[in-house]
Formats: C-alpha cells, structure tokens, sequence
C-alpha cells in the first residue's frame, strides 16, 4: 500500500479535504482506512452526517443494494466538483462487482467512471464524478 502522502496524492484529495464514508462493515481496509485519516488529519465523516463533503468513499459489494441507487444515495453530501470513490472487492474476492456494472450503474447515477487507484490490496478504487464536471 502506498504511504499516506502519496494515497491523498493517488485519491486527489487534500489535508483539508473532508471525506464520507459510506457503506462499512467488517469486510473493509482498515490499513487504508487509518492512513487516509491520518493523511487527513482527522476522522471520515460518517454516513449519517449531513454536512457537504469534497469526496465520498462508497464501500459496494455483490449482494448490497443496487448499485444505481448506491451512487445516488453517495450523492446527497456531495459538493458539486466533489467525487466519489467506489471501492469494491477485487476480482477473486467475495463480494466482486464486475468494471462493466460499474460502468453501467455509474451514468444513471449522473455519474462518469474517470480513474483506478490502486489503494487496497483487497479492494479496488473506481473514482466517478458528476457528469457536468468531466
């Protein structure tokens, strides 16, 4: 896994970014997760909270809720130039959601698939933006 400064490199986000997190379970990076906050320099925010966030981690599974509506629901918080970062089981893993379900879920979202980053050994990182700002 790359080091904390390189992950807000890799994830185009900023020390003073705030970022929500969406979809946790026992299942999820924490190695990832405790970099990113200490990149960070303070906690995620949770997915109850309301306040408008740069950038949303949305972890997705086969078996959760439908994608679309996963996306959607990612939306709600979300700044306008924000971005949403879906990380699902890579492929062999229990849970593994094929590129092509995210390439079609993502433009019912208002949602266009722009990059990979390679944070998680176990996960990967699918960045979607709004459609308006590609």
């Amino acid at each position: 896994m790359v080091g904390d400064t390189e992950l807000l490199a890799e994830l185009d986000l900023t020390p003073d970014s705030l970022v929500q997190e969406i979809g946790v379970d026992d299942d999820v990076d924490e190695d990832f997760r405790d970099a990113l906050e200490r990149a960070l320099e303070e906690p995620l925010i949770d997915e109850d909270e309301q306040e408008v966030v740069d950038a949303v981690l949305l972890w997705f599974r086969e078996g959760d809720d439908d994608l679309t509506d996963a996306l959607v629901d990612a939306l709600t918080t979300l700044d306008d130039s924000g971005v949403v970062w879906l990380l699902t089981p890579r492929k062999g893993r229990e849970g593994y959601i094929a590129p092509v379900e995210i390439q079609d879920a993502a433009p019912n979202a208002g949602l266009h698939v722009t990059t990979t980053a390679g944070v998680s050994p176990h996960w990967s990182a699918t960045r979607l933006v709004h459609r308006k700002t590609f």
